[in-house]
């Protein structure tokens, strides 16, 4: 890549992010030259802080690095745009983007995630999720203690439907719990993430 660094008076160009799986775009940064070389050099995407005044690693603190897949510049070679590899969400806020949106598509587990905190916030007296919210986290802990115990119970039958709506009744009871932690679904797979890098 020949990148024309002189359109800006600042040498900096906008470097726009995106997950190579998903194809969300995630952020926006700015690079300058030693910038763009060090984010190629290490498979790791490094900025120019503007305010820090910087080479900023993305993830440096958080560890929530962004794994450079590919990087491209646009017709005039003024602009990249980056395919990468989130590990964790991207935006400071802890949002998957700096947008706030969710960068799981399809993905119904994310989907059922925010369905439960929708109906735990609703304040329906006629709601599963609501009245077990209510009930506080003793009830949500014990209710997937019951359902580890119905499922390993049937993993000892031969009941492939049984089993598998035994499966389906704890990991909904899980998503539960998690919430009521103030935990999301992504924060453990970070975590299973990490030990398999290691």
């Amino acid at each position: 890549m020949k990148l024309n660094f002189s359109k800006s008076t600042d040498h900096l160009l906008p470097a726009i992010v995106q997950d190579f799986k998903t194809n969300k775009v995630l952020m926006l940064g700015f690079m300058n030259e030693e910038a763009v070389e060090k984010t190629m050099r290490e498979g790791k995407v490094t900025f120019y802080s503007r305010t820090k005044k910087r080479l900023w690693t993305k993830g440096e603190e958080s560890g929530h690095h962004l794994l450079v897949k590919e990087v491209l510049a646009d017709c005039d070679q003024d602009t990249l745009l980056i395919k990468a590899e989130p590990l964790g969400p991207v935006c400071h806020t802890g949002a998957d983007t700096c947008w706030s949106e969710r960068n799981h598509p399809d993905d119904f587990l994310a989907y059922l995630e925010d369905i439960i905190d929708l109906r735990k916030k609703s304040g329906d007296p006629k709601s599963y999720v609501n009245q077990l919210f209510n009930k506080g986290i003793n009830s949500i802990a014990q209710k997937v203690g019951e359902e580890a115990v119905e499922l390993v119970i049937e993993a000892k039958d031969n009941d492939k439907e049984l089993f598998i709506n035994e499966a389906a009744d704890l990991l909904f009871h899980y998503l539960l719990l998690l919430n009521a932690k103030g935990i999301n679904l992504q924060a453990v797979k970070n975590v299973l993430r990490q030990r398999h890098s290691k």
